[in-house]
């Protein structure tokens, strides 16, 4: 669809001088600024716990959107837009202020550590913001299906689902958004995106970077809560999902949901957690997890995570999705391989065994966006010899353009009101169903070395297969 501007709002984000806003929020909203994608009358709220002016708040923004907004930063564009930013200190009657401005309508993003959810919820709900207000959700929801169940009654307290807006950036990232169009637009993948051609999938999120000084939140999440149970299974049930009857959001979530309601908790005896230890990252020496700022010396919090799902459903029994996710791994990437199933009969004479490789679809959500398809082709020449050849596509090369920023659309979408890219309840609490028994029952960390694969234990899931990376034609799998 054409984006249009939202109808008129005020724009509050409580936490508005932390490290989400001003990496992410500002330059988001600024640049939907530019392209005309702002309620054309409303005001940007910021609260916070600092003594601020307005003027003292603006210069923070602008230099937080010089500093991390793609688009560069022009003064007649940054004066129209600092005109509707606004700071108010986070005191105790502040939501009850907020209610008494006449707007028709207000969006309040909570970019705030979750536990502090529950407490802001209910201050919004004494103060009357119950009508009229969106609210926008960071994850993690919970740290488990107990905790995500006693936030989801709280929120339901106040808000009904259609206000909520429980946000995963994922989601809003155009190779994201593209696999329902790659699938749903064209026939020949949908004819073939079944247990009868493909014989498993493989999702990979994985980054180079460590824990970012975040060692005291990271020991109490680890990567199964911090992106597994939210990211992964998300990417997940795009993948999976049935076609919708529409493009509505609750037919998409409904599809969504159905897809989550299939999969088998994981078997606490079979996923892979590791943690690694010091190491190579782009040539530099970095330390292991446990002598990173904040972590115990003895954690036992791990930093990768690989499992099997299984989903009970008619196209995908029998078909394995093998997730892996992790933190100092060789190379940031995140991808999805559709693997298809190999040819029966070997028929070329002269070629090896190992010549004959199965085609796989490539995903790439990150960091180049694009979608490779890998096949088998002759090579040039007399003799009869097979090669793996790459058929891509890419956002850059394709349309010269950028994909824009995953919260500039969340953003606008919330605003917009359309919950087609956000978490609905249901989903939210099955997902936490699925990983449950691993956090109750954890194995113990494997180590790897920062700047490997993960762990070699992640390799014994597959077997007899392997894990797949998009790479050269006839490149060799990435190095431990």
């Amino acid at each position: 669809m054409t984006l249009t501007a939202p109808h008129s709002q005020d724009v509050i984000i409580v936490g508005g001088t932390g490290d989400l806003a001003r990496r992410k929020l500002l330059p988001a909203l600024y640049n939907l600024s530019l392209n005309k994608l702002l309620p054309l009358t409303g005001d940007i709220i910021a609260l916070a716990n600092r003594e601020f002016t307005d003027d003292q708040y603006r210069a923070l923004a602008k230099e937080a959107v010089a500093q991390f907004s793609e688009t560069p930063l022009e003064d007649a564009d940054w004066r129209r837009f600092a005109t509707r930013l606004h700071y108010r200190r986070a005191t105790a009657d502040i939501y009850a202020q907020l209610a008494e401005r006449k707007v028709a309508q207000r969006l309040i993003y909570l970019a705030v550590p979750p536990v502090m959810f529950p407490e802001i919820v209910a201050a919004m709900g004494k103060a009357g913001l119950g009508r009229e207000t969106r609210v926008v959700f960071e994850k993690p929801f919970g740290v488990d299906l107990e905790s995500a169940r006693a936030l989801d009654t709280v929120i339901r307290s106040v808000f009904r689902e259609s206000q909520v807006f429980r946000i995963d950036h994922y989601l809003g990232k155009e190779t994201v958004q593209n696999i329902l169009m790659f699938r749903f637009a064209n026939s020949m993948f949908e004819r073939v995106w079944n247990r009868d051609t493909i014989d498993h999938v493989q999702i990979t999120a994985a980054e180079s970077i460590g824990i970012e000084g975040r060692g005291s939140f990271y020991e109490q999440v680890g990567v199964l809560r911090d992106v597994v149970q939210n990211h992964v299974l998300q990417l997940l049930s795009v993948v999976a999902m049935e076609p919708p009857h529409s493009m509505a959001a609750n037919a998409i979530r409904d599809e969504k949901a159905k897809v989550f309601h299939a999969m088998r908790p994981i078997d606490p005896a079979t996923p892979v957690r590791g943690q690694y230890v010091g190491g190579m990252v782009g040539g530099d020496g970095v330390p292991g997890y446990r002598q990173e700022p904040g972590v115990s010396p003895g954690s036992d919090v791990e930093t990768y995570f690989a499992a099997k799902v299984e989903i009970d459903s008619w196209r995908w029994a029998g078909v394995p999705f093998y997730l892996r996710a992790g933190k100092r791994l060789a190379s940031r990437l995140t991808e999805i391989a559709i693997v298809f199933r190999p040819v029966p009969l070997t028929l070329f004479e002269g070629c090896s065994i190992d010549a004959y490789r199965p085609n796989l679809l490539f995903i790439r959500i990150q960091p180049e966006e694009g979608i490779v398809f890998r096949f088998m082709a002759k090579q040039p020449g007399p003799d009869v010899c097979l090669q793996e050849v790459n058929m891509s596509f890419s956002y850059q090369g394709a349309f010269m353009a950028k994909p824009a920023e995953a919260y500039e659309r969340l953003l606008h979408d919330a605003m917009y009101g359309d919950q087609t890219l956000f978490l609905r309840s249901d989903s939210v609490e099955r997902a936490w169903e699925v990983v449950q028994p691993v956090i109750d029952r954890p194995s113990p960390v494997t180590f790897y070395s920062a700047g490997s694969w993960g762990p070699r234990e992640a390799d014994q899931i597959l077997q007899p297969r392997h894990w797949a990376l998009q790479r050269g034609a006839a490149g060799a799998p990435p190095a431990r």
